[in-house]
Parts: structure tokens; C-alpha cells; sequence
């Protein structure tokens, strides 16, 4: 039986999928490492790392700072390459960066001379997609991130939370089979990374993306997540994984069951020592 997660609903219409396409986004990770080498120095970043990302599940990987958690996510990106192994996708291996593969950064990556919805069709723009396709694929996530009355805005006039809700608009505008997070939420204050969590989830279940998240935050990521890998440091590797056996729906009062504040416990004892 697969670990309860967050429900999933129909999507409804929408403008950036055909009806038929087949939606996957299965990760799988076999053997990976990553070793940083000079004339002088010698520094393992990844132990050999196997993982698999089943398709639209929601998996967050927890970890010290310096565990390899961003380099790991950078190689499934193809923004950096492994020293061996190999990163999957639905079978084919990723060899460089692609569509099918959305990133959000822990910056707001935005074009400060861009209005919202261009940001949002900027993607889009690039693959030659028409003017009408465009709009109507920004409209779409524009109600999605709950943002249509800042359409024509600017980024400078957009608060964090919601800069960085048109950054997971802009991704997902290309209709990606995976969503990587880097931290999205980290710059973030304490209630509007709240909201932003239970907006994700909303998201998740509208879009059927697989999303593979990283985070320093324990709660965000029992909250989150399906699955929680805890990566240890020097060199980079997997401890353990955990099954999130949680409400499929995450409303705030999930924080305060048992078995959330339990798994809460066994993850901070596991990452202090």
C-alpha cells in the first residue's frame, strides 16, 4: 500500500496539457556519486546515492547543511553531472537541463522587467507557443497561485510570498513531469511559509507533478511530503527514508496529531546525532 499523502482531485480544464498526454515523472537514482577533485584536494560530495521517485509523488530529502542535498537535486535537474551513476526519467537519463523539469530556487528568480504573466508565459514564449495558448496558459495559473489581480504587476511590487508563487506558476507553465525545490520557502517568514506549504499541496493536487523538495525544516517536511529521505554528511548519503502515515488531507491540525509530532521527534533525533 502506497504512504498516504495529500489527496489527489481531478485538474479540471487545462489550457498547457492535451487530454490524452500521458502524465509520468518517475525518478530513479542508481549508484550516484559526486567527487570534487583539484591537483591538491579530493572531496567525496555524494556517497553512492540510490533513490526512486515513484510518478506524482511528493518526496522531500532532510539533511545537515553540507549532506549534498543541492548537489544531489542539481544533477537530477541536469545543472550539474555526476562523477558516476546515473538520474532516470521515466526511463530516459538526463543528460543537461529540460522541460520536463521544472526548478524553483530558494531566490526569487523572477525578470524584474516582466509583468507577472509574462514571467508566468516566458517559458511558453520560448517553445514558440502562440499568443492566445500563451494567455490562456497564464490565465490558468494565474487562478491557480491565486494571483489574477496582479497579472500585469512587477515583481518589485510583489511581496516574497507572492513572488514566489509566480516562480512556481513560471515552472509549471511548461508543463513539467517533475518539480524540484530547493528550499523555496526558506527566505520566507514564519506565517506566509505557512500558507505557501498548504498553497503547494493545493497545487500538487491540481497539477499531478511529481515534486522532489528540499528543505532544513523537519515540520515543513513531515507536513509536505509522502516520503522523507534524511540524508547524513561527509560524505553525502541516505540514512533512512520514512513513510509519512498522515491524513491524506494536510489541513494545520494535522500538525498536532500524534503521529506527526512523533515523526517530528524521530527525525530531529535522527539529524542531531
Amino acid at each position: 500500500m502506497p504512504p498516504a499523502g495529500p489527496a489527489r482531485t481531478a485538474a479540471g480544464t487545462d489550457p498547457g496539457r492535451d487530454a490524452g498526454a500521458k502524465q509520468a515523472g518517475e525518478i530513479a537514482v542508481t549508484g550516484l556519486t559526486k567527487v570534487y577533485e583539484t591537483k591538491k584536494s579530493r572531496f567525496e560530495a555524494l556517497a553512492p546515492i540510490d533513490l526512486t521517485v515513484g510518478a506524482n509523488a511528493f518526496v522531500t530529502i532532510v539533511g545537515p547543511s553540507g549532506c549534498g542535498k543541492s548537489t544531489l537535486l542539481r544533477i537530477v535537474a541536469g545543472l550539474d553531472e555526476p562523477t558516476d551513476g546515473s538520474v532516470l526519467l521515466d526511463g530516459e537519463e538526463v543528460v543537461g537541463p529540460g522541460a520536463e523539469r521544472g526548478m524553483v530556487f530558494q531566490g526569487y528568480t523572477l525578470f524584474p522587467w516582466l509583468t507577472v504573466r509574462e514571467n508566468i508565459e516566458y517559458g511558453p514564449k520560448l517553445k514558440g507557443v502562440s499568443t492566445l495558448e500563451r494567455r490562456a496558459i497564464s490565465s490558468h495559473y494565474l487562478k491557480v497561485i491565486k494571483l489574477e489581480s496582479f497579472a500585469n504587476a512587477y515583481p518589485k511590487q510583489l511581496s516574497g510570498g507572492m513572488k514566489q508563487r509566480v516562480a512556481i506558476a513560471r515552472a509549471l507553465a511548461n508543463r513539467p513531469k517533475v518539480l524540484l525545490m530547493d528550499e523555496p520557502f526558506g527566505a520566507l517568514d514564519a506565517q506566509t511559509k505557512l500558507e505557501m506549504q498548504e498553497l503547494l499541496l493545493e497545487v500538487w493536487e491540481k497539477e499531478k507533478t511529481t515534486v522532489l523538495f528540499i528543505t532544513h525544516d523537519i515540520e515543513e517536511a513531515v507536513f509536505l511530503s509522502q516520503r522523507i529521505v534524511v540524508m547524513g554528511a561527509h560524505p553525502g548519503r541516505i540514512l533512512k527514508t520514512f513513510d509519512v502515515a498522515l491524513p491524506a488531507r494536510r489541513t494545520p491540525e494535522v500538525r498536532e496529531l500524534p503521529g506527526f509530532l512523533a515523526l517530528k521527534r524521530e527525525l530531529g533525533a535522527l539529524l542531531k546525532h
